[in-house]
């Protein structure tokens, strides 16, 4: 596989563009002012798949990927749910791209020298956890083989075509409730994966900043 030659590299100057784009921090949400959060990065790692490709008629070019993996049903803190690479900063980490590559390298066994970090996105709040996350966006110059390292934390390592994600088929507004208040949020379906949550509402802003969503209906509801 030649990632300099791939078409699906014209997606990391739509990548560059979303993450400075004006309109990306009215899509996240402000920290509560009364928070006191710890920091944690996650990594959102797009690149170059070369033998799993989406419809012909997609959004994006046919071999762009994002990489993704399922937390074990084991964890205190969103167990079974699908979710980027990532984890709470260390002291040893320079910084939040320090940390966001090394939870990757952690949990799937990436190399991090095949990452170009492209920007550090401004942070969120993940209350359910009370972490102040910074998504990491990254290109996959030179993929490395990835797996789940570690079963107790990552039970599967993937890569998703980005098409599949942007296909309207793929796509609802998932609903939880918390006691009388109701949660309503975009989330994804693909062949029995699903992600929702804080990795489904990062994905679904990043879509909108880089010009890649598809009209869906967002009608469609499913408790989750």
């Amino acid at each position: 596989m030649s990632d300099a030659t791939s078409p699906a590299t014209g997606a990391r100057a739509d990548l560059l563009s979303a993450a400075t784009s004006p309109a990306w921090a009215s899509l996240l949400p402000a920290s509560p002012p009364d928070a006191a959060p710890r920091p944690a990065a996650v990594l959102m790692l797009f690149g170059v798949l070369d033998d799993v490709l989406a419809p012909p008629d997609a959004a994006v070019a046919r071999d762009l990927d994002v990489l993704l993996q399922k937390r074990a049903t084991t964890l205190s803190t969103h167990p079974g749910q699908v979710s980027f690479p990532g984890g709470k900063a260390e002291p040893e980490d320079a910084d939040v791209a320090a940390t966001a590559l090394r939870e990757a390298e952690e949990e799937t066994g990436l190399d991090p020298s095949g990452v170009e970090v492209l920007a550090v996105l401004p942070e969120l709040p993940l209350i359910a956890s009370n972490h102040r996350v910074s998504p990491v966006l990254g290109w996959w110059r030179h993929p490395s083989t990835v797996a789940a390292v570690d079963h107790a934390e990552t039970v599967e390592v993937f890569r998703m075509p980005v098409a599949r994600l942007l296909d309207p088929a793929h796509r609802y507004t998932s609903v939880r409730r918390y006691g009388d208040r109701v949660f309503r949020a975009p989330a994804f379906e693909v062949d029995g994966t699903v992600v929702w949550g804080f990795t489904a509402m990062v994905l679904d802003g990043l879509f909108d900043a880089a010009g890649w969503t598809v009209p869906w209906d967002r009608d469609i509801e499913r408790p989750v």
